[in-house]
């Protein structure tokens, strides 16, 4: 009796060590530097556009720190449900996506910022749709392809069903309107379906649909038409239409290979529209330099590795919603990344989407943070069903 008491507590002692190291801590660890840093970029970019503003040095500052706790307390509670209840919420979390979607466009309800209507307000506080909008198509998406695998694989109108709901919300974006959240959108979701398993045909099929679309409704706008215009030769206008480009390219040059410096940056200080939000990394390339600029880049390259890894173990685990969503959040991450620092680059044409973890964009800051949680709470689930399989094989 001693020896198999023994053995259950060595057991149950091993199934805590080993729950409390199911959690991938080079995935943690690189998500809170990102914030920690995004919050100091916040601070060195922000200070003196508040004070321009009548605004305290530390108003963006704060606020910052307000999102980054509101997105925490919100994973607190949403790790705490089951991955299998979360999937049931696909279809309740996409219709509550496009109604605040269609409220934003209804008059009464938002108010127009820089041409643009993407916010709710309730009192002094204000929710962006298209941020949450991109979370619940992942889980619905997610929750899809789990039930309509096969459907997916071997029939064109599992291909269709998805994306004739995603193209409901791609009208009421454009509507807004914000053709960014189009792009992160189609972006994930087709990425998403290939891993599925979609044929190749029929991927570059809609792919290519879905390009041609998105094209088409670039061009035929003439503000987008002169940013296309302005990003082929940025220095023809730059004091028009190339404003933001050719200062974020004069910020990265004046960085050179190690930086001016933290808090040194010139072309933050009324030159560079917007540092604290799309333009942030060309300011980190002005105070760390290249160097500097390339380690961000690097760190993103690693967080998005370790959760396709995650979703990946998801995959092989048994755990097909869990491996999609990460895969999702994923795509978002990398997509937003990539698009963000080839626009402050100068190698796509200028488009307003915040850096993730560290532009200030406390509705994206949310989600972000909420998204991230839920992939720790997968890859942590996947070792502690491992440890639970070898615990009943007596191992």
């Amino acid at each position: 009796m001693t020896n198999s008491f023994r053995v259950q507590a060595t057991r149950d002692g091993s199934r805590t060590s080993k729950f409390l190291d199911g959690y991938d801590k080079w995935l943690i660890g690189c998500i809170l530097v990102l914030i920690s840093f995004g919050l100091v970029m916040v601070l060195s970019t922000s200070g003196s556009l508040a004070e321009s503003r009548g605004l305290s040095p530390f108003y963006y500052f704060w606020r910052q720190v307000v999102a980054i706790s509101v997105g925490c307390l919100v994973s607190l509670f949403l790790v705490r449900i089951d991955t299998e209840n979360i999937s049931r919420l696909g279809f309740a979390a996409i219709l509550f996506a496009m109604l605040c979607l269609l409220a934003v466009i209804i008059p009464g309800f938002s108010h127009e910022v820089n041409g643009s209507k993407r916010w709710l307000y309730v009192g002094t506080v204000s929710f962006q749709p298209s941020e949450f909008t991109k979370l619940a198509s992942i889980i619905y998406l997610s929750a899809y392809l789990v039930r309509h695998n096969l459907q997916v694989r071997s029939e064109f109108m599992g291909f269709i069903k998805p994306m004739f709901v995603l193209a409901l919300i791609a009208i009421l974006l454009l509507l807004e309107p914000d053709y960014g959240a189009c792009v992160v959108l189609f972006g994930t979701s087709i990425g998403m379906l290939f891993l599925a398993g979609v044929p190749i045909v029929k991927f570059f099929i809609g792919g290519a649909l879905v390009t041609a679309v998105l094209s088409f409704i670039a061009i035929r706008e003439e503000y987008r038409m002169e940013r296309i215009l302005s990003f082929l030769n940025p220095w023809e206008d730059e004091r028009g239409a190339s404003w933001q480009l050719t200062n974020a390219l004069i910020a990265m040059g004046r960085g050179d290979w190690f930086g001016v410096g933290l808090g040194n940056s010139v072309q933050k200080l009324g030159y560079l529209p917007e540092p604290h939000t799309d333009f942030v990394f060309a300011v980190i390339g002005e105070e760390f330099g290249a160097l500097g600029a390339a380690l961000v880049i690097l760190t993103f390259m690693f967080v998005v590795w370790r959760i396709f890894r995650i979703g990946a173990a998801a995959e092989r685990g048994g755990n097909i919603f869990g491996a999609y969503l990460t895969y999702g959040v994923g795509f978002v991450v990398g997509i937003q990344a990539l698009v963000n620092i080839a626009v402050n680059v100068g190698y796509l044409p200028t488009k307003g989407l915040p850096l993730p973890l560290l532009s200030y964009a406390s509705n994206n800051l949310v989600i972000t943070i909420i998204g991230l949680a839920l992939v720790v709470k997968i890859g942590r689930e996947i070792d502690y069903a491992d440890i639970s399989r070898l615990i009943g094989r007596g191992v």
